[in-house]
């Protein structure tokens, strides 16, 4: 056998395991609330209901955890976690100093292919913002997002960014089925796509900030009014 006969095509994409589709299914289950904050994670019907093993159930259960969507308390064991406007305020605070950075910093560094990869991700986002289910809409404006951290460098910010994807998520489903919206979701990401490809970084750090802005004002509404009907 020769070397070159010996070289086999790169994966490029792992398979997902049983514990990642068992991620997704949950993450999504409290994402869109069929888990309800403060709902109980039992084991044993999560187990029958998923067709799995406790184990995988567990692993599960620590992962979301870790993401913050899951808590777990003395003699209660897991629940899924509540989402205050304080800790929502300190996620928006956060996206706004590392996405409008990265949007800034994307303008100056963008590659000539960029502009084509940034609007076929806006695209998927279009075409996705419609579906029933969030998960392939919420994948797509991670991807979005993801893109513009990579070309500009901030992969470290990109890593803080994942570690609050969850939560990001949870938060992105409650604002985005807002009626109260003065611009659209999809409005906001073009400005911040043609911002970007334009090689302004103040027109694109304004995109960001003006998205952000108001996504936080309807998660406040939102948030607020739950926390003084559970008082």
């Amino acid at each position: 056998m020769t070397d070159q006969k010996a070289i086999l095509p790169k994966i490029d994409r792992a398979p997902q395991t049983l514990r990642d589709i068992v991620q997704a299914r949950m993450r999504e289950a409290i994402i869109d609330g069929r888990f309800a904050p403060g709902d109980r994670l039992v084991e044993r019907p999560l187990c029958e209901q998923l067709g799995v093993s406790r184990t995988v159930v567990r692993e599960t259960i620590r992962f979301l955890e870790a993401e913050g969507l899951v808590e777990i308390l003395p003699n209660k064991g897991p629940i899924v976690a509540s989402l205050t406007w304080e800790q929502a305020k300190q996620i928006y605070d956060i996206r706004l100093q590392l996405e409008g950075s990265a949007a800034a910093a994307c303008t100056a560094k963008q590659s000539r292919e960029f502009g084509a990869k940034l609007s076929k991700a806006v695209k998927a986002v279009h075409a996705r913002k419609n579906d029933a289910e969030w998960s392939d809409f919420l994948k797509a404006t991670t991807h979005f997002y993801e893109l513009i951290f990579m070309e500009a460098g901030h992969e470290i910010a990109w890593n803080i960014v994942q570690r609050l994807n969850g939560r990001i998520s949870r938060l992105r489903a409650l604002t985005v089925a807002a009626k109260d919206r003065e611009r659209s979701g999809m409005s906001h990401l073009m400005a911040i796509h043609d911002s970007i490809l334009s090689g302004s970084a103040d027109a694109a750090r304004a995109a960001v900030e003006a998205h952000i802005s108001e996504a936080a004002l309807i998660a406040e509404r939102s948030l607020n009014v739950g926390e003084a009907r559970d008082a």
